[in-house]
């Protein structure tokens, strides 16, 4: 029998209206006495043709005709993928620190019929598909994976309405608060006795499939934050002079800030893998180099369900974000002077020269002129306010943080706990809990990294971390597995449960045991090449781990 994987490795669309058409006329033809093989050939020769209809049958044409206009249907009015004369044009603010296959990664996207131009950020580093740091532009698609798999992933900075004094006097009643009302890790939810509310839940989310089925996990989720670099911190917020901006007044002066860093946790995740799976089955033209890049146009249903997707992710990272703050603040009693959004992960439909075009900022900030954002260093470096300078350049964007220097396997090889912790305490910082992979010494230099960008921002407040709660190492470090050995891992345990042979907890070490035989996937690089499709094993669950900077998980 051929099955739907089967159908997906042969290069079927993932598309309901072609998988079981495609399903029925492949089991038809075996059981009528085809041999096997040649009817995967014919099925292989079909889904990658720009002329479904016009390809040879034989005696099978009446079974798979049908099929062909199907797939000539779903083709018709799509762009592909034809070699460009001259790659689109795009500038790069990175400098020498930066690996060259985010450079060679950024030229590719380039390369894609649909590209206008692009830019790379100084922070930049490799990703799959599109480079972390990266932006591109483009005509009526959208590239789930130029986007990132922790969509709308973001910083929020809220200026507590209390002197600064009282974080030096007061800081347990600080770091009590963040305890409180902060849940972190890959998986985290609050019990549903203490689950947040928020108007997004109360939104359509059967808009489209993957929505749907994560309207669950979602809600358990809303208002927490992932592992990897996300982060909630109070700080020093220094205004050396008076910011007078619409969304945010200061006189100058030092005050209490809380700031914030994470995205649409494991609904994100389960957005962007489903998208990017059906954007590759549209494209299966693409050459294994631009394969992440494969795109969904605008005009198509699966184009449309994406960007509604997206902008639900959007909302939803947003909502967590305002959810931590508030109940941090409330938790202290305290009100707010103001506060700063800005978020990354994203496509925006902007105008430049009069066209209407998809911006992609993958791990890139919008700058637009008089935009403020948000770009933070590490947990033992400062953060800045920053406003946009509208450089056409760049697309109207910056960096959103400092960028990685060292990856996670290296820091965990490398680095020592005692190190960290006498580093931040030589900068008068508290961990409340963190991982030696987000140490600072793991990323750029962030005063360099806002050098390198003075044509695009300027700088309007300090943010210096004084109180950091990150995800803890114990049961942070992902063992990271591919999908394929991810469910040989689910399969064991299931197998030794339903035997009768294990309990739940030495079912669980079954599951840990087939997964830890798997390789690593990430690679050796400095920077933590994102993972196509990871899992990280939870008992005899396996929750997608979400990227963003290298990448957010959550």
């Amino acid at each position: 029998m051929i099955d739907l994987k089967t159908l997906y490795e042969l290069g079927i669309p993932r598309l309901p209206e072609l998988t079981g058409p495609a399903m029925k006329a492949a089991n038809k033809a075996v059981s009528n006495g085809a041999k096997p093989a040649a009817v995967k050939a014919l099925v292989s020769t079909l889904a990658h043709s720009e002329s479904p209809t016009e390809e040879p049958m034989g005696e099978l044409k009446q079974l798979f005709m049908p099929l062909a206009k199907l797939l000539a249907k779903a083709r018709a009015g799509r762009t592909f993928y034809t070699e460009r004369e001259t790659p689109a044009p795009w500038k790069s603010w990175a400098k020498g620190d930066v690996e060259d296959a985010a450079f060679q990664q950024m030229a590719n996207a380039c390369r894609l019929p649909i590209a206008v131009g692009g830019a790379l950020m100084p922070d930049a580093h490799t990703g799959y598909g599109l480079p972390i740091g990266g932006v591109l532009a483009v005509r009526n698609a959208v590239i789930p994976y130029a986007v990132g798999v922790d969509i709308a992933c973001r910083m929020r900075i809220t200026i507590l309405d209390l002197p600064y004094e009282k974080l030096e006097t007061e800081s347990d009643r600080f770091a009590e608060a963040l305890e409180a009302e902060t849940r972190f890790g890959v998986g985290a939810e609050f019990s549903k006795g203490e689950r947040r509310d928020h108007p997004v839940m109360h939104r359509d989310w059967s808009i489209t499939p993957p929505t749907k089925q994560q309207y669950g996990r979602a809600a358990a989720q809303l208002g927490t934050s992932g592992a990897g670099n996300h982060f909630v911190e109070f700080g020093k917020l220094s205004v050396a002079q008076d910011i007078d901006e619409p969304t945010l007044k200061l006189k100058a002066g030092v005050y209490i800030a809380l700031l914030s860093h994470s995205g649409s946790r494991g609904a994100g995740s389960a957005v962007a893998d489903y998208y990017s799976e059906v954007a590759r089955s549209l494209h299966p033209e693409l050459p294994d180099e631009l394969r992440h890049l494969a795109w969904l146009d605008l005009d198509t249903k699966e184009g449309k369900e994406y960007w509604i997707a997206m902008q639900l992710m959007g909302d939803y990272a947003s909502a967590n974000h305002e959810l931590i703050h508030e109940h941090v603040l409330k938790h202290l009693g305290v009100g707010s002077l103001g506060f700063v959004e800005n978020h990354h992960n994203f496509a925006w439909k902007e105008t430049y020269n009069g066209e209407e075009l998809i911006v992609h900022r993958k791990g890139a900030t919008p700058a637009g002129e008089g935009v403020l954002g948000i770009i933070p260093g590490s947990m033992g470096t400062p953060g800045y306010i920053v406003r946009g300078k509208g450089n056409e350049a760049s697309f109207r964007s910056c960096s959103h943080g400092a960028g990685r220097a060292m990856s996670r396997k290296a820091a965990f090889k490398t680095l020592k706990h005692e190190d960290m912790e006498a580093i931040l305490k030589s900068r008068g910082i508290r961990l409340l809990s963190g991982s030696i992979d987000e140490s600072p010494e793991v990323y750029k230099d962030i005063g360099n990294v806002i050098a390198s960008q003075g044509d695009l921002i300027d700088t309007l407040a300090e943010f210096a971390p004084k109180i950091v709660k990150m995800a803890p190492e114990e049961g942070s470090r992902p063992r990271w597995v591919k999908k394929k050995e991810a469910k040989a891992a689910e399969k064991a345990a299931k197998a030794a449960l339903e035997a009768g042979k294990a309990d739940k907890k030495t079912a669980d070490v079954t599951a840990e045991k087939v997964a830890e035989k798997a390789p690593d996937p990430a690679a050796e690089t400095a920077s933590d090449t994102e993972p196509e499709v990871v899992y990280e094993v939870v008992g005899i669950h396996f929750h997608v781990v979400n990227d963003c900077n290298d990448e957010c998980k959550g």
